[in-house]
């Protein structure tokens, strides 16, 4: 049974991710922050579906916390499969935006993903196989009103991804990303109606977090094998 980590792992997206690897045979260690209560939830729910879980939490911002808690993750083994979907929006038109409001997304979503894949890596390594994704969004590949530093930080990943691609390829390990468009989720609902969906999505629908999941999912597995270095788009269309 290979363990997995999934950052952000008690939101929407992040629990449709975690079921996925569960069902898959995978021991999903859930991270949260905030949300602690929902990650012991979600790994009661997979439990009781015959899966194994726990959950682990800390700040991907703080990387002298990070490092005690993934170290006290690594005394039961390696992490070999790895989804780095921590990530926030605290969205305002570039002339607006407060340098807190531009720093804080760029720590989360790229300082974030640093201060846990780093630590993970030897370990990894050792083992000669893993799988790393990385979770970005349509908006690092067009653009967003508004985005800026969502788009920023998301495409630093990007860069990031094809890099340790590169670095980890003779290791047995892959390294991509996948770039969600509009994908079903509270947070969404208040931001696109049902007809702005429609206008900016060729196939008139939101994806699903199980959509996402899937394809995180195969990316996770011995059938990727051959795939590392990609941003994988998943939206419906959209480009």
């Amino acid at each position: 049974m290979k363990r997995a980590l999934v950052t952000g792992g008690s939101g929407t997206l992040g629990a449709a991710i975690c079921r996925a690897l569960a069902a898959a045979g995978h021991h999903v260690c859930i991270h949260a922050h905030g949300g602690a209560a929902r990650a012991d939830a979600l790994a009661a729910e997979i439990g009781a579906a015959g899966g194994s879980a726990q959950r682990v939490v800390f700040d991907v911002t703080d990387a002298e916390a990070s490092g005690k808690s993934l170290a006290e993750l690594l005394e039961g083994g390696p992490i070999q499969i790895l989804v780095n979907n921590a990530g926030i929006h605290d969205d305002a038109v570039m002339p607006g935006m407060r340098h807190e409001q531009w720093a804080r997304v760029i720590d989360v979503s790229l300082n974030g993903f640093f201060n846990v894949t780093q630590p993970l890596l030897l370990p990894m390594i050792r083992t000669r196989w893993g799988r790393i994704v990385n979770i970005s969004s349509v908006s690092a590949l067009v653009g967003n009103r508004g985005q800026a530093n969502y788009a920023a930080a998301k495409a630093g990943l990007h860069g990031a991804t094809r890099t340790l691609a590169l670095e980890l390829a003779s290791r047995g390990i892959t390294v991509n990303a996948v770039a969600p468009g509009i994908i079903a989720s509270p947070m969404t609902e208040g931001v696109f109606s049902k007809e702005s969906i429609g206008q900016l999505v060729p196939m008139k629908r939101a994806g699903t977090p199980e959509e996402v999941a899937d394809l995180v999912q195969f990316l996770a597995s011995d059938r990727a094998a051959y795939i590392s270095g990609q941003i994988i788009s998943i939206n419906g269309g959209m480009i």
